[in-house]
């Protein structure tokens, strides 16, 4: 029940951003327009970052289980899939968000072109590395 409540959340604020603001809510994007100082609309895009961690340090207070880490990754494993995330946004023009979220709702064959192969990626990306790892 709480992650359709999630996604509906994510799907109305997404749709609000592009209804009143007329852009995509793609993480990837508005991170990068935050990190460059000489960006015109960098302040919406600081403070849209800002939210994203005031609400999960709010969930943590009131939910503290919402947040329960229960993978058996080690800090290696974060950093890889990190790098490979990062490289994959600007490889694919956007995120998961921005295409799967943002792109597929305005019918958009290249976000469904990017979601297909950003999911079989993950498929296959877990499956190499929990078989390296001794099991599936």
């Amino acid at each position: 029940m709480m992650a359709i409540l999630g996604g509906a959340i994510i799907g109305i604020a997404a749709s609000l951003l592009l209804l009143f603001d007329g852009r995509v809510t793609g993480i990837s994007g508005i991170t990068a327009g935050a990190i460059k100082l000489n960006t015109p609309d960098r302040m919406w895009r600081v403070s849209f970052l800002l939210g994203l961690i005031i609400g999960g340090v709010v969930l943590r207070i009131i939910r503290p289980e919402a947040l329960t880490i229960v993978s058996e990754a080690i800090p290696t494993d974060y950093a890889i899939a990190g790098f490979l995330v990062g490289f994959g946004t600007v490889l694919g023009s956007g995120c998961t968000s921005g295409h799967g979220v943002c792109g597929l709702s305005r019918l958009s064959v290249r976000s469904l072109v990017a979601v297909v192969i950003f999911m079989g990626t993950a498929m296959v990306s877990l499956f190499v590395f929990k078989t390296l790892r001794g099991g599936i």
